[in-house]
């Protein structure tokens, strides 16, 4: 339930088409809900304007189960982050909600409304084709928040050149997520072509010395390019999340 949901739910006790006993019933999770081995956040979409994203990692597929059911009686699109083939069919096992599984992205998915979709767009930049997984978990993120995504995959500074011809995408682009491993230097070059915030997402992808994506998450955090910020290592899903509340605040500036 988000603010918008609540205001018409103020007019309609108002009105009296709807009766106060029954719309406190719909507010009376508000602003989180206890379960037993969770307290689920009904209340961050109105406080941060996009709901509570489940982590699955140390989740049994009961809990998860039950965690979706429990997000989904608000009606909002839920979505859940770094599960396997395997999690997602017990965890689809323990529920009726008709659940998907974006196998690329690693997510699973409750489909319930459409958000509205912004005009500018969210760029996604990889260095190599072994960044992709990092790339559909960010793609899939900000769909499912209602951005326009252009993906530009496999140019980084190993063949630069194949950059150029893309130019044009990321300097329309309202924000631009770079992700690269090995030395991480992409995100640099692209920070100094274009005006919008660079969100840098370091992969764990490389040989030995990249320490599983150490070196260049160092790299990016040290950045010569003004304008670049960095997210923890294959953190696809972080960098979308700040990158849909940026162009969400590009979108109401110009709708104001």
């Amino acid at each position: 339930m988000d603010r918008r949901h609540i205001e018409k739910l103020f007019e309609e006790v108002k009105a009296g088409t709807i009766t106060i006993h029954a719309a406190v019933e719909k507010l009376r999770h508000l602003p989180y809900e206890q379960l037993e081995f969770a307290s689920v956040d009904h209340h961050r979409q109105i406080r941060c304007g996009f709901p509570e994203v489940i982590y699955c990692p140390g989740k049994t597929p009961e809990q998860t189960a039950k965690i979706f059911e429990t997000l989904a009686a608000t009606g909002n699109t839920v979505m859940a982050t770094r599960a396997d083939k395997a999690f997602f069919e017990q965890v689809q096992a323990a529920t009726t909600l008709k659940l998907e599984y974006e196998a690329a992205a690693r997510m699973i998915v409750l489909r319930q409304k459409e958000p509205p979709t912004t005009q500018g767009y969210i760029a996604i930049v990889t260095a190599g084709t072994a960044d992709m997984p990092v790339a559909a978990e960010a793609e899939c993120t900000a769909r499912m928040l209602g951005q326009q995504v252009k993906r530009v995959s496999d140019v980084g500074v190993a063949g630069l050149h194949r950059l150029l011809n893309h130019i044009p995408t990321l300097q329309k682009a309202s924000v631009v997520i770079v992700i690269a491993g090995m030395e991480g230097a992409l995100a640099s070059v692209v920070g100094g072509l274009v005006d919008c915030p660079v969100i840098a997402v370091p992969t764990s992808v490389g040989y030995g010395a990249s320490f599983e994506g150490l070196a260049a998450l160092l790299a990016m955090l040290n950045s010569c390019a003004s304008g670049v910020s960095v997210v923890n290592i294959d953190n696809g899903f972080g960098a979308a999340y700040s990158a849909s509340l940026i162009n969400m605040k590009i979108e109401k500036a110009k709708g104001s």
